[in-house]
């Protein structure tokens, strides 16, 4: 972290996530706002900056000034481990700002104290927690000591996870300030412990859940994923499984939903943006929940995607919380997820939201792009959410299940030829399930990642063949790249 970095974090006033003191004279009541950000919504603390002004002052640190930290760091129960960093202050030698980033509590973590007691943020300001809040939490977190996410998962290592999607959303966490920047330069293993996916010296089954390389021996990290034709499931027209960890088939289910959706495009300064008839950020937003708060433990369990003429549903496993009917959830509310810890990581990493506002965006997006708002349904079994398409493109024996594109087909040159081969083989590289940019490079044995973009991403972007997963993010550490009903339509003519 450097003094700029600070500054950005410290711009307007105090709020729920940020207090700043201007020594650690005021060590004692920093640490009750530390202990109040563990129990809210996470935050920063820094000492060497005057509150009212925000004038950036720093203090002197000494040995002593750090033992007198540890000390009251070591009053926070129950036992946590977090980074202190220590910035220098340019124009002030021998001065530092002390900062301590405090991660947002899942549902069902039990209380934080500080010197025997608990404390909670109420706008800018830290106050004792009620007791009747401090023995609610305190209970739901016992209920959570035996959930199948946080039993130890036998014969597992870090090296079975994929390392890359770790750091990737790290990264985004990083970005969006909800992991310390310090994250970044630390090994896999560690993060992994920060991540609280590490028990007893062991993984936990959360962990597999979500990074695990190779899933065989889980069942029941399943994607069904369904094209119906008509509005019931007499007919199938595609049916697909696919299997992996949660990153895997959140990427295949995007995948279906691009193969089987229409695609629109216009051009938009100098490029074209492509949108599904249904947002895909609303789409993502339900798998991503689907696959986050289902339930685990049950081996025949599994997400489905079901696609008919006139609506989409996606499903999984469980029921909702207890809090919430099918009726309140469109409303307000708090966060209850079903696999905490699994939802702490999607948190921090930035796939999910930790306040409950997911239905909130996608019941947005939907407006937005003028369709009725999603509907949520449950029974004994199983949750779904349900999207009408208003857009109706039906198939029938003869037509093909995508939106044909008239393309001329003229006589080429051997340079045209050559010109077509390659671009054949990129999009046979992205395929029915897409790709990120390294798989794609890989498959066609290129190395300089510029000149690809140029050559390959950025001109079949313009020209509709291919979309973004990320659309709205061009550089996000996931994204991935799917053919458009126009970029099929070409490949079958190549």
């Amino acid at each position: 972290m450097t003094i700029e970095d600070v500054k950005a974090i410290i711009q307007g006033d105090e709020t729920r996530t940020l207090e700043v003191k201007k020594t650690t004279g005021e060590l004692k009541d920093g640490m009750r706002s530390a202990c109040a950000f563990l129990n809210t919504a996470g935050g920063w603390l820094f000492f060497g900056i005057a509150p009212i002004t925000l004038k950036i002052l720093g203090q002197e640190v000494t040995d002593s000034t750090r033992r007198e930290i540890a000390r009251e760091v070591a009053k926070l129960e129950p036992l946590i481990d977090f980074p202190v960093e220590y910035i220098d202050v340019p124009d002030r030698p021998g001065c530092q700002v002390i900062a301590l980033h405090l991660d947002a509590p899942s549902y069902w973590d039990a209380p934080y104290t500080y010197d025997n007691k608990p404390y909670m943020r109420i706008e800018s300001t830290t106050v004792v927690m009620p007791r009747d809040i401090f023995e609610d939490r305190l209970m739901r977190s016992k209920t959570n000591l035996h959930k199948w996410e946080d039993q130890i998962c036998e014969g597992i290592t870090i090296a079975d996870l994929e390392e890359q999607r770790i750091r990737g959303g790290v990264r985004l966490g990083v970005e969006r300030g909800r992991m310390p920047e310090s994250s970044l330069m630390e090994s896999t293993e560690s993060l992994v412990g920060k991540l609280k996916l590490t028990t007893d010296g062991g993984l936990k089954n959360a962990a597999a859940a979500l990074f695990l390389r190779d899933t065989s021996q889980f069942p029941q990290f399943l994607l069904r994923m369904a094209r119906f034709r008509g509005n019931d499931k007499t007919e199938f027209i595609d049916n697909q499984r696919a299997y992996g960890n949660f990153f895997t088939l959140l990427d295949a289910g995007m995948a279906f939903f691009f193969k089987h959706l229409s695609l629109s495009g216009k051009i938009v300064g100098f490029t074209r943006e492509e949108k599904l008839e249904i947002p895909a950020e609303a789409l993502r937003e339900a798998l991503t929940n689907a696959l986050c708060h289902r339930q685990f433990h049950n081996t025949s369990s599994s997400v489905g995607i079901a696609i008919y003429d006139d609506r989409v549903e996606i499903e999984n496993t469980g029921h909702l919380p207890d809090e919430l009917t099918v009726e309140t959830i469109k409303q307000s509310h708090h966060s209850f997820p079903q696999n905490p810890t699994f939802a702490d990581v999607l948190f921090k990493t930035t796939f999910l939201e930790n306040w409950g506002s997911g239905v909130g965006r996608m019941v947005d997006a939907c407006r937005e792009a003028n369709l009725p708002e999603p509907e949520f349904n449950q029974n004994a079994a199983f949750v779904w959410v349900t999207f009408k398409r208003t857009t109706i493109n039906a198939y029938n024996h003869t037509s093909s299940p995508y939106n044909h594109t008239t393309i001329q087909v003229h006589h080429t040159t051997s340079k045209e030829q050559a010109k077509n081969k390659r671009l054949k083989k990129f999009l046979m590289a992205i395929g029915e399930n897409g790709a990120n940019l390294k798989a794609l490079m890989d498959d066609m044995d290129l190395r300089n990642r510029s000149s690809f973009v140029n050559t390959y991403i950025t001109p079949n972007l313009a020209e509709g063949y291919i979309a973004m997963l990320y659309p709205e993010s061009p550089n996000h550490p996931m994204q991935s790249y799917y053919l458009t009903n126009k970029g099929r339509e070409l490949l079958e003519r190549l």
